[in-house]
């Protein structure tokens, strides 16, 4: 019997949409030699993340183990598989990063943020190399995905062959990037796959992908026929969109303008890269307020209605000197992720009161997804025709889903959560650990563990808001005049009709004019005290118990 194994261990991205995060490793147990792909991030939201700048998985365990970590394998330049690559490289111990060239480029922008150099990532070729890394033998795989070069993983073991899809669709003529090649793929896969480890974000959608190709004909026309300024939103990253988009523009006659620093970075690493040969020259912002209306198209950052992007400035008033106007267009050519419908919806609104005519995905014309629909999943297990599958990138209802889809065919699924350890050794799959797991978040320059608390404060004081009581006692131990309150998120006025504030000073000076000594000399004992007093009175006139901080200063 064997004593080592092949695992298979999610640290984000499996019961979520975001921050992905796999580990495989092979070895004796406890001492197999690892390898990470992805180290992504996901996005805060005001409701459940109030103030945070942006979301990892819980390295933790890796953290632990990076003596044991041969490489780092990033799949693809979408943030929520390559974002967090500067953030925790050093936590990982300086890790050897493989990815191809446009992949690598936009890793290295990543990593130039710390102060690391270029040379920390290795520009990959695609298949038949190989990379080695301890037990495994790597090889980038073309699939077709809404950014440039997005790469499956087929990762060679003693235990044989796994296939890690990364996000993809079957887009036989993606505009730019690889195209998907079954004839690649069936061929890789002709030896044997124990495991396809694979995209489930679109399970649920009950129709095959539709192709990029499709979208550029109905975006021309749409630009045609518009007047005044258009403006359209997509996906910085999904380059061939941009690319479509700015073709139609200058078919129309219109000079091309780029707005938000994501947009204009992507298009700069495509051009860089070789990815982009035949991108339209565009015009500076300046120079673009100058260029009559009817012959400006922008393309800009903020599909997704985030605050500090230029669709939401410009919906708001300007954004850098440009400023839409009644009878211009707005297209959103992208689809709305689940959770930021607000926002954007807050966006379609400011312009419709400009005047702006907004235009979004309802038909299904200026938008398809990168990621396999229910019968393409179904197609790619055909094609790999693999042992396992394991399915990853999504949350549990899609990875459940996902796994049915695969018995169904008879073949062997894993549901498999982030922290659950799979063994893909031996005649089945078996569950062999479950690692704690969770979430890091990067709090302006500061990491903060989910447990902290750091969140949980803040998200009370939102909701309840804060009093902080000062209380100054002489060397008697005596009260030097009655407390006094500061209020932050509270109303004036409570049910009494008088000021909150003189309510609560009230209160709390009445107390401690009767307290005795034993509550007097104990700092404990007055803080306790003093909390209660406003959580109870203010609950009392504005049916809410805000946050205290009771501060205690003693004359000596």
């Amino acid at each position: 019997m064997t004593t080592e194994r092949l695992i298979y261990l999610p640290l984000g991205g499996a019961g979520e949409i975001g921050m992905n995060a796999y580990v495989y490793g092979y070895g004796a147990p406890g001492k197999e030699r690892l390898i990470l792909v992805d180290i992504g991030v996901a996005f805060p939201d005001m409701d459940s993340t109030p103030g945070v700048d942006l979301i990892f998985a819980d390295i933790s365990w890796l953290e632990e183990r990076r003596d044991r970590l041969e490489a780092v394998f990033i799949t693809h330049a979408h943030e929520d598989h390559v974002g967090a690559i500067g953030h925790l490289f050093e936590r990982l111990g300086g890790p050897k990063v493989y990815a191809r060239a446009f992949t690598a480029n936009i890793a290295r922008g990543k990593l130039a943020e710390y102060g690391i150099g270029d040379n920390a990532v290795t520009v990959a070729n695609a298949w038949p190399d190989q990379i080695k890394a301890g037990p495994f033998n790597i090889s980038f795989l073309p699939i077709s995905h809404s950014i440039p070069e997005s790469s499956a993983l087929v990762i060679d073991s003693p235990e044989g062959r796994v296939i890690h899809t990364g996000d993809f669709k079957l887009d036989t003529d993606p505009v730019v990037g690889d195209p998907f090649d079954e004839d690649l793929w069936r061929e890789v896969s002709a030896p044997g796959v124990r495991a396809l480890v694979c995209d489930s974000t679109n399970v649920f959608t009950t129709y095959p992908g539709r192709s990029e190709v499709i979208v550029g004909p109905e975006i021309t026309k749409l630009v045609n026929q518009s007047t005044g300024m258009f403006v359209a939103t997509t996906f910085a990253s999904n380059v061939a969109r941009v690319s479509t988009l700015a073709h139609a523009g200058q078919a129309a006659g219109r000079s091309i303008c780029l707005l938000g620093r994501a947009m204009r970075r992507m298009i700069e690493a495509s051009i860089k890269t070789g990815v982009l040969s035949d991108f339209p020259t565009v015009v500076s912002p300046e120079d673009a307020k100058n260029i009559p209306r009817e012959n400006l198209m922008l393309i800009v950052t903020g599909s997704q209605g985030e605050r500090r992007a230029a669709s939401a400035s410009l919906s708001r008033g300007k954004h850098l000197g440009i400023e839409l106007k009644e009878g211009d267009t707005f297209l959103f050519s992208s689809k709305t992720i689940p959770g930021n419908e607000k926002e954007v919806i807050r966006i379609i609104n400011n312009f419709s009161e400009i005047g702006v005519d907004v235009v979004d995905d309802t038909s299904g014309l200026y938008h398809v997804s990168g990621h396999a629909n229910g019968p393409d999943l179904e197609r790619m297990h055909e094609i790999v025709n693999p042992q396992i599958v394991v399915p990853m990138h999504g949350e549990h209802r899609h990875l459940r889903q996902h796994t049915k889809l695969a018995e169904q065919k008879r073949r062997k699924g894993v549901l498999a959560v982030n922290g659950t350890m799979v063994s893909l050794s031996g005649n089945a799959p078996e569950v062999v650990d479950y690692v704690e797991t969770g979430r890091t978040y990067l709090d302006g320059s500061v990491q903060v563990g989910a447990l902290d608390g750091v969140i949980r404060d803040r998200i009370r004081m939102a909701l309840n808001g804060h009093v902080t009581v000062t209380v100054v006692l002489d060397e008697q131990d005596e009260p030097l005049g009655d407390p006094w309150c500061d209020l932050m998120g509270l109303p004036e006025l409570g049910r009494s009709h008088a000021p909150l504030r003189d309510v609560l000073e009230e209160d709390l000076g009445q107390f401690l004019n009767r307290a005795g000594p034993a509550t007097l000399t104990d700092d404990n004992k007055i803080e306790e005290s003093l909390r209660r007093i406003v959580r109870q009175s203010s609950q009392n006139e504005i049916g809410k118990k805000p946050e205290v901080t009771v501060v205690v200063s003693r004359l000596t």
